[in-house]
């Protein structure tokens, strides 16, 4: 029995020690299956950079142990069963593990990669002028070539930026280069013929000079025969009417004054003999200021000449300041340091008489002129003076304004003399008259130069402008709205258009063959064919934008006949 007993004993503790190997294989087991499912899980995601501990020689999962059973009985003692994992050995471990690693871990989709087409950005540097078209006149001027070398060139039909043409032929500037050196040869000999051209200019000139010289002293031997200018019709009505008035009267009371002046002696009679002859000379310098200021434009002032008008009152105020005032003021204090006995003044007040009446005449004329264009304009009378809006008339006024009450200071410091007997009442009179055309002369320098800084139109003026562009179907918003007053009733107009885009577009759209342009749709396959499509149909649309800022030119000149000039920046 004993030896029962010992085999027994043995066997039972060869099952101990088995179940124990047996767990600790069970714990390595799962310590590789959490390993590898790790390991699993950095491959799904990407990541390799954490790899399978080289720790562990091998790996075994829970699927492969199987579970055996023995039954080991004693003799009056319950039957006892025990669990026996059979564990696969090293060598088959390594082969599973091996098979499964050889297995793909994720089934994944093939993958899809979608290339975008790019076109090649082009290079044009800093001087392209292969697609810039010129003018016939250009062509010939610029490139020494003849009409007939032209009519073998490419014509293309451009839309005209002139408001009396609707089009104009243009040609390619890269033909007419290649023209150029085809009929000359080389660059070189086209440059020694454009400076012989230059020569020859430069000559042609001086002879026109000359003989447009011999042609004026011809004229002036015989007489110019030529029918009545628009230069000389100027001086016939408006301003220029009332400043010859004003020339004549004012000359001929600085004439009959100074010798009053010489009659009596009197310093009151001396400041307005000064009075009538710097106003005389002023006028002189309207009227050639009117003159200067109805000229033709030309490409030296393309705006023309319109701002004389307010350089000669400009001249003019300066003169009455220097001429008028400073030589009363001078007279008026030498009297008061020097007076001097007075003889008898009765010629001197009939002069003052003569001169009040033809004065106030001439300021009747000039007040009615006024008049006349502060309604033309829809202003009053005083903001129209105010605002310089006639800056010849307003000289008139002013100075008129100034003669009438000068005599009236005048007539009063002689009275007083002649009453009591003391000439210093005479100098006072001459201080009179120097202050009241010191204000004058200010008043005229102030407002001509407000005019010649540019001055803005009414703000009423400037809000109808700006509607009639932003009730345009085509136009978003106006901004940076300017308007110039350029003098003689002429404005500039300028503004920053915000376009809308779509309504271009359809109206280029609405000028189209529908069918024809779809067709042209569905044969585009390629990047290129593409360019070509939309660089065709994207040079049309900014013609039409081009068309369309010339329409709103047009209908803003067109409504409002003052505007002349008309820039609008598409923004």
């Amino acid at each position: 029995m004993l030896p029962g007993l010992a085999a027994a004993a043995a066997a039972h503790r060869c099952s101990w020690s088995s179940l124990c190997r047996l767990r600790l294989r069970c714990r390595a087991a799962a310590r590789g299956s959490s390993e590898r499912q790790e390991w699993q899980n950095l491959v799904r995601l990407g990541s390799f950079s954490n790899m399978i501990p080289c720790g562990h020689s091998y790996f075994c999962t829970l699927s492969q142990v199987k579970l055996y059973s023995t039954n080991v009985q004693k003799e009056g003692q319950e039957s006892e069963t025990l669990r026996v994992e059979k564990v696969p050995s090293f060598g088959e471990a390594a082969e599973n593990i091996g098979e499964e690693l050889k297995a793909p871990l994720i089934k994944q989709d093939p993958l899809q990669v979608r290339v975008k087409a790019v076109l090649k950005k082009r290079e044009y540097g800093p001087k392209y002028t292969q697609n810039n078209f010129i003018t016939g006149v250009r062509a010939i001027n610029e490139f020494c070539l003849k009409a007939s070398d032209l009519e073998q060139l490419r014509k293309i039909r451009q839309r005209s930026p002139h408001e009396d043409t609707e089009s104009f032929t243009v040609y390619l500037r890269s033909d007419v280069e290649a023209k150029s050196l085809e009929v000359w040869g080389s660059r070189e000999a086209l440059a020694r013929e454009k400076k012989l051209r230059k020569e020859a200019e430069i000559e042609y000139r001086e002879r026109l000079f000359r003989n447009q010289k011999i042609l004026k002293e011809y004229r002036d031997f015989l007489g110019n025969t030529k029918p009545r200018s628009r230069l000389s019709s100027v001086f016939l009505k408006g301003p220029g009417k009332v400043v010859m008035v004003a020339i004549c009267i004012n000359g001929l009371n600085c004439f009959f004054k100074f010798l009053a002046w010489i009659y009596t002696g009197s310093a009151s009679m001396f400041s307005e003999a000064i009075h009538s002859l710097s106003d005389t000379c002023n006028q002189g310098l309207l009227a050639l200021g009117i003159s200067k200021s109805v000229q033709t434009p030309d490409p030296t002032h393309p705006y023309g000449f319109s701002n004389m008008r307010y350089i000669a009152s400009l001249i003019s105020g300066v003169g009455i300041f220097m001429m008028g005032a400073g030589l009363s003021w001078y007279h008026g204090i030498m009297g008061l340091l020097n007076p001097q006995p007075m003889e008898s003044l009765l010629w001197a007040y009939c002069i003052l008489a003569g001169s009040l009446v033809s004065e106030g005449a001439t300021l009747l004329v000039a007040v009615n002129e006024l008049r006349r264009s502060a309604r033309a304009k829809g202003m009053s009378f005083y903001k129209y003076v105010i605002q310089s809006r006639d800056p010849s008339t307003n000289v008139i006024l002013l100075e008129d304004t100034a003669a009438v009450l000068g005599v009236t200071i005048a007539a009063t410091c002689m009275g007083l003399t002649s009453v009591t007997g003391n000439p210093l009442y005479d100098s006072l009179g001459s201080l009179g008259v120097g202050t009241l055309l010191g204000v004058v002369s200010a008043f005229l320098i102030y407002t001509n130069t407000e005019a010649l800084l540019g001055r803005s139109i009414q703000p009423d003026q400037v809000q109808r402008l700006t509607e009639l562009l932003e009730n345009d179907p085509s136009v978003r918003a106006i901004h940076d709205v300017k308007a110039t007053d350029l003098g003689l009733g002429k404005v500039r107009f300028k503004a920053e258009v915000d376009f809308d885009g779509r309504v271009v577009t359809r109206s280029y759209l609405e000028k189209q063959d529908i069918d024809q342009m779809l067709q042209e749709i569905q044969e585009v396959k390629t990047p290129e064919e593409l360019e070509t499509f939309m660089l065709k149909h994207g040079e049309n649309i900014i013609d039409t934008l081009g068309a369309e800022v010339d329409r709103l030119e047009k209908e803003l000149k067109k409504r409002n006949p003052e505007v002349r000039h008309v820039d609008l920046e598409i923004l």
